[in-house]
């Protein structure tokens, strides 16, 4: 995956402007988007914190698709119809992951975890939930505040026993 520090960057502002306008997608159908979003509400699902539904993690897949990781959206669409075939064959009358309920949900993806298809949705609703607002997830900051990090514009690295020497003023030790 090309996703890098600064590709994921160069989604911030229209990723932030869709997810905190609730603004249509840029490339995912609404019935992909409600798929795609489905699959990230079980990675990270509502409990007594927010999850991935919260953090407006679809805004920020969207914007990966139509920028950064648009050379993965073709296929990612494609694994998505592989994928709801599969529903289909585990939970005869259902056609959509969507439709099934959170068990069902919980117990199809246990069966998918090791595909590509699913541990690209797995990678995409983490960036989405725990990076930085300006890339488009994380909305509120709640993947933060549920890690209790607090963002700051400085930090001071934590010296320990491998600071010693500069702690001391030694050569060496800058």
């Amino acid at each position: 995956m090309r996703a890098a520090l600064p590709g994921v960057m160069a989604l911030a502002g229209p990723a932030c402007t869709a997810r905190d306008n609730d603004a249509s997608f840029s490339v995912l159908t609404d019935d992909d988007a409600i798929e795609f979003a489905a699959i990230a509400d079980r990675i990270l699902p509502t409990t007594d914190t927010p999850g991935a539904r919260e953090a407006g993690v679809i805004h920020f897949i969207d914007q990966a698709f139509a920028g950064l990781m648009q050379d993965l959206y073709a296929q990612s669409v494609s694994d998505l119809a592989t994928f709801q075939a599969g529903v289909g064959e585990a939970f005869p009358g259902k056609t959509r992951f969507s439709e099934l309920n959170d068990a069902q949900q919980d117990r199809y993806l246990e069966a998918q975890d090791a595909s590509s298809f699913f541990q690209l949705l797995h990678r995409m609703t983490i960036y989405g939930f725990f990076g930085m607002q300006s890339y488009g997830g994380n909305r509120d900051q709640v993947g933060w505040q549920l890690l209790g990090f607090e963002p700051r514009h400085a930090w001071q690295a934590p010296f320990g026993h491998y600071d010693d020497p500069a702690l001391q003023g030694e050569p060496g030790g800058d």
